[in-house]
């Protein structure tokens, strides 16, 4: 069964850490975000993926390359046109067998075996207070009978949170290309929503499949909160002599930590120096350097290096901060 994952967006609100690396390399509990997706697929059997690169592209391919040997086709979205668009672009890597379409900036808590058992096209979907921001779904009977992108008045609180398992993807890519060549777009994008509106209007049964853990990894205030989560679900990692370590952390093997207290929620990468500091609730990256510093909510990009601080920081790669 084959996975779509689309991350050829900027990242503009994960700025300035989002300069140098794509959003879906940020680290969260150890490994970067597409990292904790691959593994979520590969656990529930998926031997294949397309991923849909843009900005950055790259950087995506050599740590995919590097570190998973599933069949993963990429693909190039030169021009960022949408959802819709990005899922059309792969139409090359997708059978008639059922697809299942993740968000790669968002983490979530699912029974994905349960999902891709419905006997009906599903999308994961979660009641919100808010939902003018998201697609909406209306349902009637456990089927949903409208889709909305951004309604300015909602009728509906159940967001799409970016989850979709499409039981027959040769509808959807031929109801994608009769919105394209219409010139349907929303927010002058094309829009996965409407594409699977017009499958709706042709007769296809969609239903919808709640989620409760939904993690969004677009903002730094969201990237912390995902990382809490995370280490929640996992042992605490890395003991230190002379460390004191409150759970949950990740420690990576390769970091070095000394005198210095860690956690809770705090990560510290792979390569990351901490002296003399008190971490909690941050994200320390790659190689990075902290020395006589108390740091909390803050994160902490590639190769920065601060020393002595009392602060909340947002600092991006190759930066440095001194306090004295």
């Amino acid at each position: 069964m084959r996975a779509i994952i689309p991350v050829a967006g900027v990242g503009s609100r994960l700025r300035p850490h989002t300069y140098t690396v794509p959003k879906v390399l940020l680290n969260v509990a150890g490994k970067p975000i597409i990292g904790h997706i691959m593994d979520k697929i590969i656990a529930e059997g998926f031997d294949s993926a397309t991923i849909v690169v843009g900005y950055l592209g790259d950087l995506i391919k050599d740590y995919i390359t590097a570190n998973y040997k599933i069949t993963v086709d990429f693909v190039e979205q030169e021009e960022r046109l949408g959802l819709g668009h990005a899922i059309y672009l792969s139409r090359h890597t997708i059978s008639k067998d059922p697809i299942l379409i993740i968000l790669g900036d968002t983490v979530f808590d699912v029974d994905l075996g349960r999902m891709i058992k419905s006997d009906y096209s599903a999308i994961g979907v979660k009641e919100v207070a808010d939902p003018r921001r998201f697609g909406v779904a209306e349902t009637h009977d456990g089927f949903i009978t409208k889709l909305i992108e951004k309604p300015e008045n909602p009728t509906s609180n159940l967001a799409l949170v970016g989850l979709y398992y499409i039981k027959h993807p040769d509808v959807l890519l031929d109801c994608l290309k009769e919105m394209i060549k219409r010139d349907v777009r929303t927010k002058n994008e094309y829009q996965l929503t409407d594409g699977l509106q017009i499958m709706i209007e042709r007769g296809e049964k969609l239903t919808t499949f709640a989620i409760d853990g939904w993690y969004d990894c677009g903002k730094p205030e969201t990237l912390l909160e995902t990382n809490r989560h995370l280490l929640n679900e996992t042992a605490t990692n890395g003991v230190h002599e002379g460390v004191v370590v409150i759970p949950p952390v990740f420690v990576s093997p390769s970091a070095t930590v000394k005198n210095s207290v860690i956690g809770p929620f705090a990560t510290i990468a792979s390569g990351a120096h901490v002296e003399n500091s008190i971490i909690k609730n941050s994200i320390i990256s790659e190689n990075s350097s902290v020395k006589l510093a108390l740091l909390e909510d803050s994160i902490i990009g590639n190769n920065a290096s601060v020393t002595g601080a009392f602060k909340r920081i947002n600092i991006g790669d190759s930066s440095e901060l001194e306090f004295y």
